[in-house]
């Protein structure tokens, strides 16, 4: 089933092959050079959702009425689902910083403001995907990843957009929006990660 499931994913991601969902549009990371750790940070404020547009709140309230309207499900179910989607926006920065440790590891990435220089992550707009069994759509986000001095923010050294940026790892919570939102900023750190490997040679 995985294995099917990952088949699918490919035939998206070659797809999208070509598409420009990372690019650097400002400075350059060849501050990095020197650096063994850096700060992360992920700015999850006035994100809006879906093609619609719209707000944390009206997602929620429209994902609530869905499982309280699933006479499997009820309120015990949106008790569990809206404290697992806090729990989630409380570590997103974490599953970033797994993404770039995986794929750079001449940088330690964690939160840890005594850093020099921080990633940081303005997410504006998430896509969550969905799961529907042996088929599934991975979540998609556009945003700003800038780097900038820790003790100074405004000083911004590098800035990287995201567009719809979905490209495919997948988690143990997969299945759940959180789970693949999640994995979208692990595999958002993985990609950069590439990037900074590639800027510093």
């Amino acid at each position: 089933m995985r294995k099917l499931l990952l088949l699918v994913f490919m035939v998206t991601m070659t797809i999208a092959f070509g598409q420009e969902k990372m690019k650097i549009v400002a400075g350059n990371l060849n501050v990095l050079k020197d650096q063994t750790e850096l700060n992360v940070e992920v700015k999850f404020e006035n994100v809006l959702f879906m093609k619609e547009n719209i707000t944390e709140t009206q997602y929620l309230e429209n994902r609530k009425k869905q499982v309280l309207d699933n006479p499997k499900r009820g309120q015990a179910a949106w008790n569990e689902w809206i404290g697992e989607w806090e729990k989630y926006k409380t570590e997103y920065a974490d599953y970033f910083a797994k993404g770039l440790n995986k794929t750079y590891k001449n940088i330690s990435f964690k939160k840890d403001p005594s850093a020099k220089y921080t990633l940081l992550v303005e997410t504006n707009w998430i896509f969550p995907g969905w799961h529907a069994g042996l088929t599934a759509m991975t979540a998609e986000i556009t945003g700003k990843i800038k780097l900038v001095e820790t003790n100074n923010p405004s000083t911004v050294l590098a800035e990287v957009e995201l567009k719809k940026f979905d490209k495919f790892v997948q988690n143990e919570e997969f299945v759940m929006e959180y789970g693949r939102i999640a994995a979208a900023y692990e595999s958002t750190g993985r990609y950069l990660g590439r990037e900074i490997k590639k800027s510093l040679k």
